[in-house]
C-alpha cells in the first residue's frame, strides 16, 4: 500500500461495462511527510472519498481484489482513508515526518552538522 492525497476526478462517459457506477479519481502520490512523491494517476475508488483526502491506495494485480467478487478492471484502488500518519514518537529517539522536501533537507543538514561536531 502507499499513501496518496486525492487531486482531482475524471469523467469518462464511454468507459468498460465492468467501470460503470465506479468513481474515478486523480490521486498524487505522497511521502509520510506529505509531500509529493511521484507522478499522479488514475485510480478507482473503492471507498468514498473526496478532494484534499489523504488515502491508501494498491496498484497492479492487487488493485482489483478490492472489489471482488466482482470483475474489475483496475491498475490502482483506493482502498483506505487515512486519518493521520505518525512516523515513530517524538521523546523516544524517534522523529516526526518533515512537512516538506525543505524541511527535509534543512533536518539532513542539522544532522550532518551535529555529527562533524562530534568527531
Amino acid at each position: 500500500m502507499q499513501l496518496a492525497r486525492v487531486v482531482g476526478s475524471v469523467v469518462a462517459t464511454v468507459k468498460d461495462p465492468a467501470l460503470e457506477s465506479r468513481t474515478l479519481l486523480v490521486i498524487q502520490p505522497i511521502a509520510p511527510s506529505g509531500a509529493p512523491a511521484g507522478a499522479a494517476l488514475v485510480a478507482i475508488d473503492g471507498i468514498g472519498v473526496g478532494p484534499g483526502e489523504d488515502v491508501l491506495f494498491v496498484k497492479g494485480r492487487e488493485a482489483a481484489f478490492a472489489f471482488l467478487p466482482d470483475t474489475v478492471l483496475a491498475d490502482a484502488s483506493i482502498v483506505g482513508k487515512v486519518d493521520r500518519v505518525d512516523v515513530g514518537h517524538e521523546g523516544n529517539g524517534a522523529r516526526r515526518a518533515p512537512s516538506s522536501p525543505r524541511e527535509e533537507r534543512g533536518e539532513r543538514a542539522r544532522r550532518r552538522g551535529a555529527r562533524a561536531l562530534k568527531r
